[in-house]
Order: C-alpha cells, then sequence, then structure tokens
C-alpha cells in the first residue's frame, strides 16, 4: 500500500483553508504577536487559537517561540514564498493562455472581415 507523505505546499494550502487560520497569518503579515494577542479578535476559544496555530506550525507557516509565560507567533517567510511563486507560475501560465486566445480571436476576425 502507498503511504501518501503529504507535499509542503498541500500542507500550506490546507491550513489556508481555515478563515480563522488565514485571520491569524492575515495578523501576523503585520508583525509577531503572542497567541491571546492573536486570540483577541476571534470568536473561539483560546485553546482553539492554539491548536489552529499548531496546524500553522506544522504546514511551515508560522513558527513561534515561549520567554516565560508568553508564546510569540511569527510568519515563516520562506514557505510563504513558495506559496507564492506556485501561485505566480499558474498566474503566467494562464496569462500566456488568455494571450494566446487574444491573438487567434484578432487573427481570426481580420480574417472574417476581410471575407
Amino acid at each position: 500500500m502507498l503511504q501518501y507523505q503529504p507535499e509542503p505546499l498541500d500542507l500550506a494550502f490546507q491550513a489556508l483553508s481555515d478563515p480563522g487560520r488565514r485571520a491569524m497569518v492575515e495578523r501576523l503579515s503585520l508583525g509577531p504577536a503572542s497567541v491571546s494577542e492573536l486570540a483577541k479578535p476571534l470568536p473561539m476559544t483560546l485553546s482553539a487559537v492554539v491548536q489552529h496555530l499548531q496546524i500553522l506550525e506544522a504546514a511551515g507557516l508560522v513558527k513561534s517561540e515561549k520567554v516565560g509565560r508568553v508564546r510569540t507567533c511569527a510568519l515563516q517567510i520562506e514557505t510563504m514564498t513558495q506559496v507564492e511563486h506556485w501561485i505566480a507560475e499558474r498566474k503566467r501560465f494562464w496569462e500566456q493562455q488568455y494571450d494566446q486566445l487574444e491573438a487567434y480571436l484578432a487573427r481570426t476576425a481580420r480574417e472574417e472581415a476581410d471575407q
């Protein structure tokens, strides 16, 4: 039986599929924050926030460190860069497809006008 090993992008997109986790990533894009700061605007318990952060950490999107009693979280830029690169490649491909379609439609429109 084949064992599926999720790739980093799979984990990142799975982690980002939740609106609460996206809100946490959005907040962390402004800079590091404590778990309680991340939890404050969210309609969930502190323990739920910690569970969501564990998913973000497992996906490589967030890193955290505990100093004393405060756990501070920050974005992992490397993983975010991989996600951004993957999306940019897909965007570039589809832009090329649309450019080719636009050229084809312009060419066929001219040919029809000439007839």
